[in-house]
């Protein structure tokens, strides 16, 4: 069983301690593929020396995050398109909007989410999508921009089924994390009506820890809690979810399958 994390930042501070350690953890329970969005120009070097430690299975991305869009952003976001010019990376990310926090830099937020979408465009990259109390600003935003060049997935979806059913029309993946595993998200309901071929599994590491490690720090092999949740649901063994969904990840990203 091959199962991919599309989502996680191993690279944090969180785990300066058992780094390469909890890869390799995380490659033993089956979790052969990781992607690691990128955050600002300070997290550029970890993420990049730990994909360089496990080349095989560890993939990186560039991008922006939406919260760390700060008065400084165009100098960040030429950062960002000076590493995508290398061509090393699989998407753009993670990018986006995040209301949650502050709404003090929307407008920035939308100009940063609006360079980065260009990006994906001019480097044939999928785009990775943060929305948190953002859905319909950043609806709009894709609407205007949507074409043949752009696709990506909606990271930790929380939606419901019609906006579900909007982002796969513009061709988009929904992926679904340890929130599936909580008990009133409503989120199974809204996947079960959904296919597979829809879907990538992420866990945002550290963060948004599914169930039964909810409240600690989450782990990329805690995705096969994630996979069998959804096996539940779609009422089909856990081997076919791994299978379908690195599937998924694969044609989204291109990164290469070792062996």
């Amino acid at each position: 069983m091959i199962m991919t994390d599309t989502h996680t930042h191993l690279y944090l501070e969180q785990f300066d301690e058992d780094r390469h350690e909890v890869v390799k953890t995380a490659i033993a329970a089956g979790v052969k593929y990781m992607l690691l969005p990128n955050i600002y120009s300070k997290t550029i070097q970890p993420m990049l020396e730990l994909c360089d430690a496990f080349p095989q299975n560890i993939f990186p991305m560039m991008g922006l995050h939406p919260t760390d869009v700060k008065d400084n952003f165009s100098e960040e976001l030429l950062i960002v398109e000076q590493h995508l010019e290398t061509g090393n990376f699989y998407a753009v990310g993670e990018t986006g909007i995040d209301l949650y926090w502050d709404t003090t830099f929307l407008e920035a937020q939308q100009m940063a989410l609006g360079e980065q979408i260009r990006m994906a465009k001019t480097f044939r990259l999928p785009i990775v999508l943060h929305v948190r109390d953002s859905f319909e600003e950043v609806f709009k935003i894709i609407d205007d921009t949507i074409d043949e060049n752009l696709t990506g997935v909606f990271h930790c979806f929380t939606g419901n089924l019609q906006q579900a059913e909007r982002i796969i029309d513009w061709g988009f993946k929904l992926g679904i994390g340890g929130v599936l595993t909580y008990k009133n998200s409503g989120l199974d309901n809204v996947v079960k009506a959904i296919s597979t071929d829809h879907l990538v599994l992420e866990t945002d590491a550290p963060f948004l820890t599914p169930k039964p490690f909810r409240g600690k720090r989450n782990e990329s092999s805690y995705i096969k809690y994630v996979a069998e949740k959804l096996a539940e649901i779609k009422n089909i063994s856990v081997d076919e979810i791994a299978e379908i969904t690195t599937r998924n990840a694969v044609k989204l990203f291109k990164f290469p399958m070792g062996i």
